[in-house]
């Protein structure tokens, strides 16, 4: 046994060490220039909560890898897309010509994506796109530089027509808003229902930011359609779910879609009116994994809040990018490298296993069927079915 002025001194000498090592690792990255990665979304209009949730994924990365990926210090330029093409684009210039980001991390709008895809190309600066899911990126607006983190609308979309085709019936009303993403997202699941054997009995487009679905639910009642699946998000979905109860089809029509029209950004709003709603997408709050719990209690205890699909993109796109980075010890200036290094990118993530297609340089991942159920008081989506990870390729 050690004598009490022994282990004095022991315990001192470790000390020292573990301090002497720290200084070291501090030295270290402070003798690199900062590794500086551009947040490029929206933080005012109507998106503004969208780009905050994805920084406060990503920041929360970051926290936990003491901000330093390569032995550089990790340093955040943020900038407001407003979710408007020219501006994206004035943006990304700015990041990329004047602050000399390494990387760039964020996109919300798919408008921006492709508005912003050539320059970052020519550019060969890396983007890493954290929700814009516009389907030509990962097919003719492929790009070695870019990768995406997040869904494409085929991908999440894709599966449930046949699963709707299967469990639900073989005949739909199909309703979404009225531009690229709602046509893509009933396109999608269009292409794999008919294939089953289903049967479209109409199909309705309202214009974004509708207010009265009265006329296209009447249209639902007219077809005697037993079920639809939509597309609508944000404020759109709060309005279309309340107003299907209101007219009287909740209980006599399945109410389906593409998860955003009943994510947990909208549930405390739609209420009991959502209870029931089925849809498809490659994350559900309640998902049984250790590393969902752990980042739903950090994520929680830092930013007093719960997070939400776009919490979780923001820190993987965070996480894709720092692992990579590591693997190049930080010598981003290496694009070949770096690429390679992203594309070999592969960890356990809260949505479930995550890499990425070194084809299209796009996400796999699981993508589930989620039904609103109350859990513990509150209203989340519920995982009923797992499709497994979904590799975005076609052409």
């Amino acid at each position: 046994m050690l004598r009490p002025k022994l282990m004095r001194i022991m315990v001192a000498v470790i000390t020292v060490m573990v301090a002497g090592l720290v200084a070291v690792s501090i030295a270290s990255a402070a003798d690199k220039p900062p590794l500086k990665i551009g947040i490029l979304v929206p933080y005012s209009k109507v998106f503004a909560v969208l780009g905050e949730s994805i920084t406060y994924g990503a920041e929360l990365f970051f926290d936990q890898v003491g901000w330093q990926a390569g032995g550089r210090k990790i340093e955040l330029i943020k900038e407001d897309t407003e979710a408007n093409p020219a501006t994206g684009l004035r943006k990304a210039r700015k990041l990329v010509d004047q602050d000399k980001v390494d990387a760039t991390l964020g996109v919300v709008s798919t408008a921006v994506l492709y508005a912003i895809r050539d320059y970052m190309h020519d550019a060969k600066s890396i983007l890493m796109v954290a929700t814009a899911g516009g389907v030509d990126l990962s097919r003719s607006k492929r790009s070695p530089y870019i990768f995406r983190a997040a869904y494409s609308n085929w991908q999440l979309n894709y599966p449930m027509g046949k699963w709707y085709a299967e469990n639900v019936g073989k005949k739909v009303f199909l309703l979404g808003s009225d531009y690229a993403a709602g046509r893509e997202h009933l396109d999608s699941f269009k292409e794999s229902f008919l294939k089953a054997g289903g049967e479209i009995l109409g199909e309705a487009l309202p214009p974004l930011g509708n207010n009265d679905f009265g006329p296209y639910l009447s249209k639902i009642t007219e077809a005697k359609a037993p079920g639809v699946f939509c597309f609508f998000a944000g404020s759109d979905a709060v309005r279309f779910v309340k107003q299907f109860v209101e007219y009287g089809l909740k209980g006599k029509v399945v109410l389906a879609g593409a998860g955003f029209m009943l994510e947990e950004d909208v549930l405390p709003a739609q209420g009991e009116a959502a209870l029931g709603g089925i849809s498809s997408l490659n994350y559900a709050y309640t998902l049984d994994n250790p590393e969902n719990k752990a980042f739903k209690e950090a994520y929680i205890a830092k930013f007093k809040q719960e997070p939400n699909l776009y919490s979780v993109y923001g820190y993987d796109s965070a996480r894709a990018l720092v692992e990579a980075i590591n693997k190049i010890n930080g010598k981003t200036e290496d694009k070949e490298q770096f690429i390679k290094a992203l594309e070999g990118v592969k960890f356990a993530s809260p949505r479930g296993p995550f890499s990425f297609d070194p084809v299209s340089h796009h996400v796999i991942n699981n993508v589930y069927v989620r039904k609103v159920e109350q859990v513990e008081g509150k209203l989340h989506n519920v995982v009923i079915h797992n499709f497994g990870p979904i590799v975005d390729r076609s052409e």
